[in-house]
């Protein structure tokens, strides 16, 4: 039977078109909002009563009906193998604007005729005809679909790299060519065509308003759920189960979080986006059919991107992890509005929960390891001396963290903020420097490191008690505070703890370093009369000659051993001991060596001239010393201030 054939009568309609042209016609189902998606027909075909008016009317229908017959005919995808490989769209857009005028104007004339004339035969032809002309729509839409994705899809996509990358070349390049493929692939979606994406709509509205939007929706989500997920492939990201994070080495962890990071901008405000835009385009005749066109397309890719977070996470925490945990963090954070905007369908709440879910635990876990850290240096219990009183590995270690720390200050404040309220402090306030803002309040990453920095100082002085020698003990305190003063100084401490808190741990490091003076220096002081003692004999002086030169000697013994690692702070200790003993040893030399001229052996009772002892003091602080004192007892009889 030929299309113009008609049956006797309409029960070879197909149910679907006989429902919902009843529904449709039907008062009260007409005015639901059900109905969004079914026939769409004016109000002024109601019945009337049969008139010369009425008769036209019909007339004008049918003529309508015999019209869509020839060009729906024509572009029947099983008339002729023409048909078959060719596009509508593509060969002559003024005839398919005309196919979906044809299309418009069959089903008012379907819709007059159900409610005039439903026994007339031109009502089946016209349904044979809505069937065929929804079937070549249905063919026009995969083929647009198809060739936006051909055009897209990066396998068959030229290659882009100058030097034409392949595997050989590295599996870094290669993910970095793919990462470019993918990238321009995404861009592609967002120059997608206006002549395209009109054609998309336009259709779309045309097969939704016909009752066929169902078969519409079904091809466009599988066609761009592949699409999204390619581009996902393509941008790096996969999907990782927990036991698999879990059994990552620190290198390959490492390594697939560099890949999300670089993925998830694009993702979100490229792919995802991109994806809502033209979602929101191409059925933007019906609000529901948006929903849940973009949930089914974008939902198993955007909850797999944002549960990757949270995975790493729940991993195991290690100090180190801490700043792999941030920079996450400031990508969700930063990402969230937009995150918001994009699915803020009810239908895609459960992609914004795991996004929500992974920032809560990311900053969960971020304070959790910066509670371990600080734990960490409190529980500190080696008793092993740092030899000389130099650096202690924990200073090193706690402040290059705490550096780091300051370099993430931004995120870090966000996740203390977002956080419970901390614990009160087990120190007084009065132990707590840290700088003020314009408002008169303290930010919460400035509270937070310069109480990591007091646990550390507090740490330190009790490593400090462990030397027997109080002297050493106050250089060991002048050395580590020195180095944290200086870490504070050239790194963004600098800025978070302010000039206040650096000027008065500086004026710290000179009371050290006075006491360190005092304690070290004092038995050779009191070896010379003071100035205002009395004169002396010459008895008396060569005992003060002797008595200083056993005190010297033990303090050149031990403190050629010990280590100031920092020059500067090196040099201004022997500076500093110089100035005040040099003048004081120069007085009593010129006053008493006369006195002594005639003396037997005198290079044995005076042994060192004021003019040398500089240099002898510019042993100090090298930690060259072996045990016994062997070699600073040699670099005395180098330089003659021992007989050999």
């Amino acid at each position: 039977m030929t299309i113009s054939e008609t049956p006797k009568n309409n029960k070879l309609m197909p149910r679907r078109l006989m429902s919902s042209l009843f529904f449709s016609s039907s008062k009260t189902l007409s005015s639901s909002k059900t109905l969004s998606s079914s026939y769409s027909f004016p109000s002024s075909c109601s019945s009337t009563p049969s008139t010369p008016t009425h008769k036209f009317s019909q007339s004008m229908m049918e003529e309508n009906i015999e019209n869509a017959e020839s060009i729906i005919s024509k572009w029947d995808p099983n008339s002729s193998s023409y048909t078959k490989v060719t596009s509508l769209f593509h060969h002559n857009r003024e005839e398919a604007m005309e196919f979906l005028k044809s299309v418009k104007d069959l089903r008012r004339a379907m819709h007059f005729l159900i409610s005039e004339n439903s026994t007339s035969p031109k009502l089946t032809l016209a349904q044979n005809l809505m069937q065929i002309a929804m079937k070549r729509l249905e063919k026009e839409f995969y083929q647009i679909l198809c060739k936006i994705r051909d055009h897209l899809d990066p396998e068959s996509a030229p290659v882009r790299s100058a030097g034409g990358l392949s595997k050989s070349d590295g599996e870094d390049e290669v993910q970095a060519d793919d990462f470019e493929i993918a990238v321009e692939s995404i861009t592609e979606v967002e120059r997608l065509s206006a002549i395209s994406m009109t054609d998309l709509k336009s259709i779309a509205e045309c097969m939704i308003r016909s009752g066929y939007g169902k078969e519409c929706v079904k091809i466009y989500n599988i066609i761009r759920k592949s699409i999204v997920d390619e581009g996902l492939y393509h941008l790096g990201i996969e999907k990782f189960r927990s036991s698999q994070i879990h059994k990552m080495n620190r290198e390959d962890l490492k390594h697939v979080i560099k890949k999300w990071m670089n993925a998830i901008k694009i993702a979100v405000r490229r792919l995802f986006n991109g994806e809502r835009v033209l979602c929101n385009h191409v059925f933007s005749a019906s609000e529901t059919i948006r929903e849940s066109a973009f949930s089914e397309i974008t939902k198993d890719g955007a909850i797999n991107v944002f549960r990757f977070p949270e995975l790493i996470a729940k991993s195991k925490h290690s100090l180190d992890k801490i700043f792999q945990l941030m920079e996450l963090y400031g990508a969700i954070s930063e990402l969230w509005p937009e995150i918001e905007l994009i699915f803020d369908f009810e239908s895609t709440s459960a992609i914004k929960l795991q996004a929500l879910s992974s920032l809560l635990l990311l900053g969960d876990s971020t304070r959790t390891i910066l509670s371990e850290f600080e734990s960490t240096i409190q529980k500190d219990s080696s008793r092993n001396l740092v030899f000389g009183g130099g650096i202690h590995p924990l200073t090193q270690s706690a402040m290059t963290h705490i550096s780091s720390l300051a370099d993430y200050n931004l995120i870090l404040s966000k996740i203390i903020v977002d956080g419970p309220p901390s614990a009160t402090s087990p120190l007084p306030e009065s132990y707590f420097e840290s700088p003020t803002m314009d408002n008169g309040k303290t930010p919460s990453v400035s509270v937070l490191l310069a109480w990591l920095i007091l646990v550390l100082l507090c740490k330190l002085d009790s490593k400090a008690e462990l030397y027997k020698d109080v002297s050493l003990s106050y250089l060991f305190l002048a050395n580590n505070l020195h180095f944290i003063v200086e870490k504070v100084c050239t790194t963004n401490l600098n800025y978070l703890l302010g000039n206040d808190w650096i000027l008065k741990h500086a004026k710290k490091v000179k009371q050290y370093a006075r006491n360190y003076e005092s304690m070290a220096w004092t038995k050779v002081f009191s070896a010379l009369p003071e100035k205002t003692s009395p004169a002396i004999t010459p008895e008396m002086a060569k005992e003060c000659f002797r008595k200083f030169n056993a005190a010297f000697e033990e303090a050149y013994r031990k403190q050629t051993s010990w280590l100031v690692q920092d020059s500067k702070l090196k040099d201004e200790l022997k500076a500093s001991i110089a100035k005040k003993l040099v003048p004081v040893y120069q007085e009593f030399f010129d006053m008493y060596l006369v006195m002594l001229s005639g003396e037997n052996n005198l290079e044995l009772l005076v042994r060192f001239s004021p003019d040398d002892l500089g240099n002898y003091l510019s042993d100090l602080f090298h930690g060259t010393s072996t045990s016994g004192g062997s070699t600073s007892t040699s670099s005395l009889q180098m330089k003659g201030c021992l007989p050999r």
